[in-house]
């Protein structure tokens, strides 16, 4: 039992690693801020989550230690980071970052666009 144990917690370890591997190299050569925002929320979040699972099961299954906090640090970050992410690609787009040129579509701008005009049209009918 200790052997497939161990397999198991490595191999979510070893996961997690991998997956902060590919977001540094994703921050690093993405060419702009959204793509490296996906990087990072998507492939770190997945990275830290295999990493705290591994934790998880090492102190559970060869401790005998079952770790609440570790689960609600999982469920934490789990909720947060693309939250988190999403929220900073809304506020780069909407402080007018542009995209890379690779961009093909841009389906906020129209949402953009016709909030603004129901806001000024609804301000300029107040005034």
């Amino acid at each position: 039992m200790t052997v497939i144990a161990n397999i198991l917690i490595v191999l979510t370890i070893v996961v997690g690693i991998l997956f902060t591997i590919v977001t540094v190299v994703g921050i690093l050569r993405l060419p702009d801020v959204y793509t490296r925002a996906h990087a990072a929320s998507k492939s770190a979040t997945l990275g830290v989550l295999s990493i705290l699972l591994g934790v998880f099961l090492h102190f559970w299954l060869i401790k005998g230690i079952f770790s609440i906090q570790l689960i609600l640090a999982i469920a934490f970050l789990f909720i947060t980071s693309p939250i988190g992410g999403h929220l900073m690609s809304r506020a780069a787009y909407m402080s007018g970052v542009k995209p890379t040129e690779l961009t093909v579509g841009d389906d906020l701008a129209k949402v953009v666009a016709d909030v603004k005009r129901n806001y000024s049209t609804s301000h300029s009918e107040k005034d």
